[in-house]
């Protein structure tokens, strides 16, 4: 009888100016990990990032190991969705998790989210704000109430079967991710909410972790009016297509 496959989660971050935040989240995540004694590595999509992200990397890599940090730096930036297809072609895992490199999302909840899939041999575990006990802390009004509509306006017209569509920590099954990327059309804010209504078309299993979203604690926000309108936008575009 073949022994079990040992799993390994590959972490996601895709940075941009993000020096500050960087030796921070990876510390956690290297925490998270130790305390937990899942296999893992991290591998940073640095997109040129002016301030020395990846300058930052290097010394972590020099810090914790080549087997641990993973250092995948592209020119420039060129969008999410395409930061992740990078990451994968160099993930070893068989597990993909994606995480903001902010400090938004905090590793501690990394350990739910691996138990949630085990549990279910779920194809998707997505963090949520807007279920059991997770919360936004740190935005003003104005973004909880963007944030809010457009998950709300998402469920009236798509009905995803998930409670947080705009979300971006999430854990997928290797092959599920690389499936849902090849699958999407959408840019920006929009890709994470196509990403789990394609994942309902494909009939992927879904499960939820309640988590606590903080606002980024260095750097400035990238969300402005373009990206709102963009959102619209997708909304529309998903609604006719899918």
């Amino acid at each position: 009888m073949a022994p079990p496959i040992k799993n390994k989660y590959s972490i996601l971050l895709p940075t941009y100016n993000e020096r500050e935040n960087l030796p921070l989240i990876v510390w956690l995540i290297v925490k998270s990990f130790a305390e937990s004694g899942f296999n893992y590595e991290i591998i940073v999509i640095d997109d040129g990032s002016p301030d020395g992200t990846l300058e930052v990397g290097k010394q972590l890599e020099k810090l914790y190991g080549k087997d641990k940090i993973v250092l995948r730096p592209r020119e420039k930036k060129l969008g999410l969705g395409t930061a992740y297809i990078h990451g994968i072609k160099h993930a070893t895992g068989n597990f993909i998790i994606i995480m903001d490199a902010d400090l938004s999302h905090h590793p501690k909840f990394i350990p739910e989210f691996i138990k949630k899939q085990q549990d279910g041999d779920l194809d998707i575990v997505s963090g949520t704000r807007y279920a059991g006990t997770g919360g936004v802390y740190g935005w003003d009004f104005k973004r909880k109430l963007i944030s809010r509509g457009a998950n709300f306006l998402t469920q009236i017209l798509l009905r995803p079967g998930a409670s947080d569509l705009t979300g971006s920590f999430r854990l997928y099954k290797k092959d599920v991710l690389q499936n849902l990327i090849e699958a999407c059309v959408s840019k920006g804010y929009v890709f994470q909410m196509e990403m789990i209504v394609r994942a309902r078309q494909f009939n992927y299993t879904i499960g939820e972790v309640p988590i606590t979203f903080v606002d980024r604690v260095y750097g400035e926000s990238k969300l402005g009016g373009n990206e709102i309108i963009g959102f619209a936008k997708g909304l529309l575009m998903l609604f006719a297509t899918t």
